[in-house]
């Protein structure tokens, strides 16, 4: 990478802790309660905005970086940042639009298979990229996912908590992820990431 050129990763990091937040709490704690339709259009577009924009924008800004720009020197780990945030961005776009318009979710559980097939990437190219802080991410996210199948498909109250638990606990990682990135890249700091 060039030492000017920085890739906003806590941006994205940021964006998808907050969709999990949301989308997450708002299962867990069963408050508030999703029968309101308010309460789905208010979910849908922080889950657009949040996750689907910032994920998108930091992906594609990462992949313009690496080829169009030329702005970092190409690397697997920059290369994977760039396809999983592209990639979940518009997953949450998608995601998003479907709780603001109440759609049925059965669907997303075939969705969250090949979403687990890209954490599961992700996780090897950054364990091998001996990044271990994002590789954790990773295996959260394949816990995510793992859990959505059944929670999705068969609709299953237990399944959906436990997808939210994971949620929530992804999404204090990527908190944590976003406050490393920020004081590495700000302020020079050399923490966990």
């Amino acid at each position: 990478m060039i030492a000017a050129a920085l890739p906003p990763l806590a941006v994205g990091f940021f964006g998808l802790g907050i969709g999990y937040f949301v989308f997450g709490g708002a299962v867990f704690f069963k408050y508030p309660k999703e029968s309101n339709e308010n309460v789905n259009h208010a979910m849908g577009l922080w889950g657009i905005f949040m996750p689907g924009f910032m994920q998108f924008l930091t992906g594609t800004y990462i992949f313009l970086g690496l080829t169009v720009f030329t702005a970092f020197r190409s690397s697997p780990i920059l290369y994977m940042a760039g396809l999983a945030f592209t990639a979940y961005g518009v997953h949450w776009f998608a995601l998003g639009y479907n709780k603001y318009k109440n759609a049925d979710t059965t669907v997303d559980g075939f969705m969250a298979v090949g979403f687990l097939w890209i954490s599961i990437i992700g996780a090897v190219v950054f364990g091998l990229g001996n990044d271990i802080p994002v590789m954790i991410l990773f295996i959260l996210l394949a816990f995510v996912y793992v859990s959505d199948i059944p929670a999705s498909l068969i609709h299953s109250p237990s399944w959906g908590r436990t997808k939210a638990f994971f949620q929530l606990v992804t999404g204090t990682w990527l908190m944590y992820l976003t406050f490393a990135a920020t004081l590495n890249f700000a302020l020079g700091y050399h923490l966990f990431l």
